[in-house]
């Protein structure tokens, strides 16, 4: 039963990951991957309170499943995130590969601090 759950919390995670992404990008003019940039960190985020509250005892390894494996799963991505990069140094935006590689690692682990420290609070 444990894969339904994943199956589950991943069918809503990638139309989500898709829609977010869509909506972010339209909203700037830039070559930056902004869509891109915006589900991971917030996927990182999400991933961070879960385990603060998985930690706290506050949620269960099925509320995990669904959530962390399946939902953070399908809305975060690193295949996307490698290849959106490679597509910048391609197209000579070289600066702006480098800005996503630096700031989506420092963003996406300060995400996932901040979410676990908050999980833990707010449920100890």
């Amino acid at each position: 039963m444990n894969w339904l759950l994943v199956a589950l919390g991943a069918a809503v995670g990638a139309p989500l990951r898709f829609l977010t992404d869509r909506a972010v990008q339209t909203r700037h003019d830039s070559v930056f991957p902004w869509g891109t940039f915006a589900v991971n960190v917030v996927g990182c985020l999400v991933l961070g309170v879960l385990t603060g509250a998985v930690t706290a005892g506050a949620a269960s390894s099925r509320v995990q499943l669904f959530l962390g494996t399946g939902l953070c799963g399908a809305l975060t991505t690193y295949s996307t995130f490698s290849y959106e990069t490679l597509r910048l140094v391609e197209d000579g935006a070289k600066f702006y590969a480098a800005l996503n590689v630096i700031a989506g690692v420092v963003a996406g682990l300060g995400a996932v601090f901040a979410g676990v420290l908050f999980g833990e609070a707010l449920w100890d």
